[in-house]
């Protein structure tokens, strides 16, 4: 994959308003992967959370928009638990979330899931899954 840095990238308004909404300093991480590696939904998403991070950092918006991962994200705190730099990392995808929203993208819609699936995720994950759609 290429990716295609650039000075407005980095200073894009994506970046200002995720550390806005989330209140969080993004640059503080410095990608120790401890936040991906105490994940219990890391196996299910296709970009881990610290390259959430990463990819926040460097201004890629699109990248993150179009992943699933913010939708997978079960808002357990274990990564901010886990975080020696004190990110928040939930936070983080919470504020994604909500960008990705204001621009009509859904990823996630429970009601077309299978039983079986809903059977095997954990409640907190269809919690999340749920309380996007009750704004």
């Amino acid at each position: 994959m290429r990716v295609e840095l650039s000075s407005k990238k980095l200073r894009s308004n994506f970046v200002k308003k995720v550390a806005e909404l989330s209140g969080q300093n993004l640059y503080l991480c410095y990608q120790c992967g401890k936040c991906s590696a105490g994940c219990p939904m890391g196996f299910a998403m296709d970009i881990l959370p610290n390259q959430v991070i990463r990819l926040i950092q460097l201004g890629l918006e699109e990248d993150l928009i179009n992943s699933k991962t913010v939708w997978l994200c079960a808002s357990c705190l274990t990564c901010t638990a886990r975080c020696p730099r004190g990110v928040d990392l939930s936070k983080v995808m919470e504020a994604v979330r909500l960008l990705t929203l204001r621009k009509n993208k859904n990823y996630i819609e429970p009601s077309k899931m299978s039983h079986d699936t809903i059977a095997e995720l954990p409640q907190i994950a269809l919690v999340s899954a749920f309380r996007k759609l009750t704004g």
